[in-house]
C-alpha cells in the first residue's frame, strides 16, 4: 500500500515552490514601489519653467547698463518723424518715447536721438550707431535678414501724392506709367521697389521731403511713399497736394527695427508695443492711440487702429510676480 500524506503536511519540493513565488512576488513589490517614489519624486521636483521678467530680459540686452538710448528717427517728415526748432515730434517720435520709458530710459535727457535717412536705417542699426530704429521702418523679408524687428505698431499703404493742379490728371497707376510724368520717391524705400515692379520710371532722392520740394519747384510731378509720410506733407502743404486714392502693392507692416544681434531687445520692445495694444483692446487709452491722435489722426482718411504684435514673449512685468503652481 502507498502511505497517505497528512493534508497539512508539504513535501521538500512544494516548499521549495511556495519560497520562490514568495520571493518572486516580494521582489516584484518592492520594484513597483520605487518605481512609483522614483515617479512621485520626479512629480514633486518637476515644475513649470519660471518665467522671465522683464529686468531679466533686459540683462541679456547690449543697452544694459546704457546711461542713454539711442534711437534712430527721421527728421523730416511732419507728423511722423520732425526736428524744428530743436524739438523731435511726431507719431514715430512719440512711439520712440513710450518703448524708451518703458525700458527706462525716461524723457529725452535720456534719449539720443539719431537722425536716419530711409537709406541709412539698416546700416545705423548694423555699425551701431543707433540701438534701434523707430522711422516708418516697413517690416520685409529682406531686411529681416539684416535686422530684426518688432512690430508691427501700425499698418499702412503706398499712395501717391500730386499738385492740386495736376489732381485730375493724374488718378491711376496708367498716369503714373505716363513718360510726360516725372515720379519721385526715396531711395531705399519698399515705395521705390514697388514702383519698378508696375514698369513706373522713377526719380530717386534722398528724402520725400525732396520730392515734395522738387514737385514745388516744378522738377517733378508726383512723389509715392507710405500714405502716413504722405500725410505729414499734406499737413504742411494743404492747398497745394492731393492724395490720390490709388493704392499699390500689398498693406506695409511698420515695425521698430533693431540690432539682428540682439534678440533680447527684440522681444522686450515687442511686449511693450503688445502692452499698448492689450490696452486699447481693453477700452482703455493706451501711449498707441494718445500718440495716434495727437498727429497723424486728423490727417488719414481712413481711422487706423494699433494692429496686434507678433511673437510677443511670455514676460512678467517689473512689479508683477511670476505665477507659481
Amino acid at each position: 500500500m502507498v502511505p497517505q500524506v497528512n493534508g497539512s503536511a508539504r513535501s521538500p519540493m512544494n516548499q521549495f515552490l511556495t519560497r520562490s513565488r514568495v520571493r518572486s512576488v516580494a521582489t516584484t513589490l518592492a520594484a513597483a514601489l520605487t518605481l512609483t517614489l522614483a515617479a512621485a519624486a520626479g512629480c514633486d521636483s518637476r515644475q513649470e519653467p519660471r518665467i522671465p521678467s522683464v529686468n531679466d530680459k533686459l540683462r541679456e540686452t547690449h543697452i544694459y547698463g546704457q546711461p542713454t538710448l539711442k534711437i534712430g528717427v527721421s527728421t523730416t517728415g511732419p507728423l511722423v518723424g520732425e526736428l524744428h526748432g530743436g524739438t523731435y515730434s511726431g507719431f514715430d517720435i512719440e512711439i520712440a518715447r513710450y518703448i524708451a520709458a518703458q525700458l527706462g530710459y525716461e524723457g529725452d535727457r535720456r534719449i539720443e536721438w539719431v537722425p536716419v535717412s530711409t537709406e541709412d536705417r539698416v546700416p545705423a542699426l548694423q555699425g551701431g550707431d543707433a540701438d534701434m530704429v523707430v522711422a516708418t521702418f516697413s517690416m520685409t523679408e529682406e531686411r529681416a535678414k539684416l535686422v530684426s524687428f518688432a512690430g508691427p505698431y501700425l499698418v499702412t499703404t503706398q499712395e501717391a501724392m500730386v499738385p492740386t493742379r495736376l489732381k485730375d490728371r493724374i488718378r491711376t497707376i496708367e498716369d503714373l506709367r505716363d513718360p510726360r510724368y516725372k515720379v519721385c520717391t526715396s531711395g531705399g524705400s519698399t515705395t521705390e521697389a514697388e514702383l519698378g515692379k508696375h514698369q513706373i520710371r522713377v526719380f530717386v532722392v534722398k528724402e520725400v521731403g525732396d520730392c515734395v520740394d522738387g514737385i514745388l519747384a516744378g522738377r517733378y510731378d508726383a512723389v509715392s511713399s507710405d500714405e502716413t509720410i504722405l500725410a505729414g506733407f499734406l499737413s504742411k502743404h494743404p492747398k497745394d497736394f492731393v492724395i490720390v486714392d490709388m493704392p499699390f502693392g500689398t498693406s506695409e507692416q511698420i515695425g521698430v527695427g533693431v540690432p539682428i544681434s540682439d534678440p533680447a531687445l527684440r522681444d522686450l520692445v515687442a511686449f511693450f508695443l503688445d502692452k499698448s495694444y492689450q490696452q486699447g483692446r481693453r477700452g482703455q487709452t493706451s501711449p498707441w492711440l494718445t500718440a495716434y491722435h495727437r498727429t497723424l489722426g486728423p490727417w488719414l482718411r481712413v481711422p487706423k487702429v494699433q494692429p496686434p504684435t507678433l511673437n510677443v514673449p511670455e514676460l512678467v512685468d517689473f512689479d508683477d510676480k511670476a505665477p507659481r503652481t
